[in-house]
């Protein structure tokens, strides 16, 4: 950790130096996330030296209320700081109080009662449909054995086929699409929720084929697809297996497994299709949710709008 001056009284620097010791020590946060704590406290106990005319001290951070928070994080918007910066910035300090409170210095009450700055709704960031074709091809699995390679692009062409939820696809039985003419699935959603979902024809063999070529019984109660050593497989060999498609077929970090649900629901808009049908397809609760896919839709066409536009 470097050394700045740090406008705080020796009881609260010793006590705050020690927190920030632990963060690596004992809750193994990256050393950019600690260098960020660092930061955003030390900010914080400039904006007190200035709002109490001194130096801070132990006694002046137990005493905190949530109306000097607030008035911390309108001076840091101020200064131009974005949402998630405020955000992070409070989560620091909750972290640093409660470090203290552990240890008999402090109440955190106040910090946990604040609510953290409403984050800016990121937008879905979908693969073009190329792309996406590619992520979902057999060919371009880079597992060296046969049915691995087919059971991944299995799972990735149902998430960009289906618009399931990568827990959804890996929660499948063995019983499911044993047919390759089977054309809907029964899908358990979040919350319980149930829906159909339409199995396109390229979902349905990439299916039949990892079942032909996968080395263990895939009993009809037991998981459908399997790892390398027949256990259920977990989201985390998936998403792997998408980083490294990622590299190999320079794609943007943004394409992830679940980028392929975004993209079945963003290409199905850009065809035509009505926000109320997908969001059933996609299990969402409320059409809000739904509603961000207009969003990307729209960003689409702004971004062709400004590269063909002779006016743009």
């Amino acid at each position: 950790m470097e050394n700045f001056l740090i406008p705080a009284k020796p009881d609260l620097q010793a006590i705050r130096t020690e927190w920030l010791n632990s963060l690596a020590s004992e809750r193994r946060l990256s050393p950019l996330t600690v260098d960020a704590y660092e930061r955003d406290t030390r900010q914080f106990l400039q904006f007190l030296t200035g709002y109490h005319g001194e130096a801070p001290g132990i006694s002046d951070v137990a005493s905190l209320k949530p109306a000097d928070l607030r008035a911390f994080l309108a001076q840091r918007r101020n200064d131009g700081a974005g949402a998630r910066s405020l955000g992070r910035g409070l989560a620091g300090i909750r972290s640093f109080i409660r470090f203290m409170e552990r240890r008999g210095l402090a109440n955190a009450a106040g910090a946990n009662a604040m609510r953290a700055p409403k984050q800016p709704k990121s937008l879905p960031k979908p693969l073009t449909a190329a792309d996406a074709k590619k992520v979902v091809k057999a060919g371009e699995q880079l597992a060296e054995e046969p049915w691995i390679a087919a059971r991944n692009a299995a799972v990735l062409t149902l998430l960009y086929g289906c618009g399931l939820r990568i827990s959804e696809a890996l929660g499948l039985l063995g019983e499911e699409l044993k047919d390759e003419a089977q054309s809907v699935l029964r899908i358990a959603g979040k919350g319980g929720k149930t829906r159909l979902v339409p199995v396109l024809p390229a979902a349905a063999r990439a299916v039949s084929e990892y079942r032909k070529l996968c080395p263990y019984d895939l009993a009809d109660e037991k998981p459908l697809f399997r790892g390398a050593r027949g256990g259920p497989l977990q989201p985390a060999i998936i998403q792997r297996e998408m980083q490294k498609l990622r590299s190999a077929l320079n794609l943007p970090d943004t394409a992830t497994p679940h980028a392929l649900r975004h993209s079945f629901a963003t290409h199905l808009l850009a065809k035509g299709g009505d926000l109320r049908t997908i969001q059933e397809l996609l299990g969402h609760a409320s059409l809000s949710t739904t509603q961000v896919y207009t969003g990307v839709d729209t960003a689409r066409l702004l971004d062709i709008y400004d590269a063909a536009h002779p006016r743009a």
